[in-house]
């Protein structure tokens, strides 16, 4: 898939993408949103892309998941792609995205894209609105509604607020998932799904969490007992073949459902996963709520940085 952002329009705060019309959405030296063909994307007050929110399927794309609904691209604060968008060892993978792949309940479903524990044919994360709720010279934030559909049957309804900056030379991106359930549901004990960062494949990579480098063995994809410990965050940072280096950290809010992390350097994933460690019941109409603070960077992991990061987020 091409990486190249097509220009687009930008689009005016008070409006949904429907309404889109000519003109910036904030003045010089501040956040802009520009609508382009999948979705919405984000530039710094510098003129860089931080991120897109991608809402349409590209034509011609090799993804085999049914939804997009996530983040591609994401960029580190000097411009390098941080993620893959289906990549040909796990073609369902998408950037920045949020789902599970073994729900029971009305009617069972994936939404991963995965296909092995249950169905995937007409399971679709289904975008319904999509709305810059904020630009200026220090932040970002978008809305997203979405609804996770079964066989014409909506299972959850989905609002997610993003927020965005950048601080002391990295790009800070946070997520507020509110999901609401509208019939009784499980998300079943695996050993991953939830919220995923799919990292760049390539060079040589080092995970890190508060304590230092990680150099615990890599968990199963069918062992939930194998992944990592819970930790406040974990990064990932690649020293790329063209000799430079950049990273993502996920922090983890002390507000979600306990996670152990599903962190595999061999498909280059950070995943904090709320199913490892036993099942989750999702009752109708009573909300769950996610947060994840997303971190990219340029050069080594900065630990201090990310500590004091961390710190904020989690005492939000």
């Amino acid at each position: 898939m091409s990486e190249l952002l097509s220009t687009g329009l930008a689009v005016l705060l008070s409006v949904t993408l429907a309404a889109v019309c000519a003109g910036r959405t904030t003045a010089a030296d501040a956040y802009t949103w520009v609508a382009d063909d999948h979705g919405l994307v984000l530039q710094t007050p510098q003129g860089r892309t931080m991120f897109r929110y991608m809402n349409k399927r590209p034509q011609g794309t090799p993804l085999t998941a049914n939804s997009v609904c996530c983040l591609y691209p994401v960029k580190t604060p000097a411009g390098e792609d941080v993620v893959e968008f289906a990549p040909t060892d796990h073609p369902h993978h998408r950037g920045v995205f949020l789902a599970w792949h073994a729900i029971d309940g009305q009617v069972p479903a994936d939404f991963w894209g995965w296909g092995e524990f249950a169905p995937t044919k007409d399971r679709v994360i289904t975008n319904r609105s999509l709305k810059a709720v904020a630009a200026d010279a220090q932040h970002a934030a978008i809305e997203a509604r979405n609804d996770w559909v079964a066989e014409g049957t909506t299972l959850i309804e989905e609002t997610t607020t993003i927020t965005a900056r950048q601080e002391q030379g990295v790009n800070v991106i946070d997520f507020d998932f509110r999901l609401l359930p509208k019939c009784d549901l499980t998300l079943k004990q695996t050993a991953f799904s939830g919220f995923c960062v799919k990292s760049r494949k390539e060079g040589q990579a080092v995970y890190t969490s508060p304590q230092g480098e990680v150099t615990l063995p890599a968990p199963h994809h069918l062992k939930p007992e194998t992944d990592w410990p819970a930790a406040a965050w974990y990064d990932y940072t690649i020293a790329l073949d063209g000799g430079k280096t950049i990273g993502a950290a996920v922090v983890d809010h002390p507000g979600n459902p306990p996670s152990t992390w599903h962190n595999l350097k061999p498909i280059a994933m950070v995943n904090p996963c709320i199913v490892a460690p036993g099942p989750v019941t999702l009752k109708a109409g009573v909300l769950l709520r996610l947060r994840y603070r997303l971190i990219t960077h340029d050069g080594p992991a900065p630990v201090e940085l990310l500590k004091q990061l961390a710190q904020e987020f989690r005492g939000a």
